[in-house]
């Protein structure tokens, strides 16, 4: 049984009635994405995602990576990026900037 509520599907746990199933019954709330939304960003969102990175990345650099400093940059990242991709960029930072420790510093052992 299931009931459709804005962009939400409600499944019960029971396909019974409210007396077969008892008391109790436990709803499971799933998003349904649209098309849109599972779609891959075309070339212009891409650019833009970009854009957004490299203006937030530039900022943090010239920022001793103060994220408050750059804040009107990470939320525009946030927003013109897919989550996944945000997830993604930030690793890669985090490695890049590792990496280039490393290579002027040298490794140190902690």
């Amino acid at each position: 049984m299931h009931s459709h509520l804005n962009n939400m599907t409600t499944f019960t746990t029971c396909d019974g009635s409210k007396e077969q199933c008892g008391s109790q019954r436990w709803e499971i709330l799933i998003l349904h994405l649209s098309q849109a939304e599972m779609a891959a960003p075309n070339s212009a969102e891409r650019k833009a995602c970009w854009d957004a990175r490299d203006q937030l990345w530039k900022c943090l650099d010239d920022n001793n990576d103060q994220v408050k400093s750059c804040q009107r940059f990470m939320n525009e990242f946030e927003t013109k990026c897919p989550a996944q991709w945000v997830k993604y960029f930030n690793k890669r930072r985090d490695f890049l900037k590792y990496k280039e420790k490393i290579q002027t510093e040298g490794f140190r052992p902690g």
